[in-house]
């Protein structure tokens, strides 16, 4: 047996490996509305012991936010087991883009305790990051939505695939997307005022698109169906 094999077959032999996440988040998504100073998240320890919550924003590529224009607090707190919490999201007093939404990425990470049972024992306890949309919406587009504006989303072919063109100040979360009755198992987005190519598999150069959004409250949208 190589050295590396030898290696891997004793970690497998000693450890067992707790890997699911401890800290369950209320939702797949935060809107953040413009008006308001902050937003708020739920948060519940599912798990049987203590856990430490660790919570910070990374920033998205192509989104012109930058991570510093939100603050979250508290950003590490003590959570006791089947207990739930709240993690404010805080606007910092940075500028923001007032014309578009824009996005960053919540990171929510439980850091669980070692349980008194396991004293002795070769267990292995991983920190599991939950990583959600945050999405800043300004004042502009209060009232309205991404799916008010899916009408304007335009499919056409390109070498290789098919493009996404997003004329809308919206971020278009896709739930599904089926072209030619063939589901892509992609997960797919697209940012406001920009265009999205897509080539997964064979995709044929011409057809018909069935496609659904992810709403606010991280729901499947009404299917919608366009050509190119």
């Amino acid at each position: 047996m190589k050295p590396i094999a030898a290696f891997v077959f004793c970690v497998a032999a000693v450890a067992s490996l707790n890997a699911s996440a401890s800290i369950v988040t209320g939702g797949t998504r935060v809107i953040f509305d413009g008006s308001h100073q902050a937003a708020s998240l739920s948060v519940e320890n599912s798990d049987k012991v203590t856990n430490l919550v660790q919570s910070w924003v990374s920033p998205a590529e192509g989104s012109a936010l930058k991570k510093e224009t939100m603050i979250i607090t508290p950003p590490l707190f003590r959570l006791e087991a089947g207990k739930k919490a709240s993690i404010r999201i805080v606007r910092s007093g940075m500028p923001v883009p007032e014309d578009r939404e824009s996005l960053l990425w919540l990171n929510v990470k439980g850091i669980p305790a070692t349980d008194d049972s396991s004293a002795g024992k070769n267990t292995m306890q991983i920190a599991i990051n939950s990583k959600i949309k945050l999405i800043y919406r300004p004042v502009a587009l209060k009232g309205q939505s991404p799916e008010s504006s899916a009408n304007k989303v335009v499919w056409k072919p390109v070498a290789g695939g098919v493009q996404v063109n997003n004329p809308t100040p919206f971020y278009m979360n896709f739930s599904r997307i089926e072209i030619n009755n063939h589901v892509l198992s992609g997960q797919y987005f697209v940012a406001p005022f920009s265009t999205l190519n897509i080539s997964e598999g064979k995709i044929p150069s011409h057809g018909k698109v069935t496609w659904s959004l992810i709403n606010d409250y991280g729901v499947k949208g009404q299917d919608k169906v366009s050509s190119y």
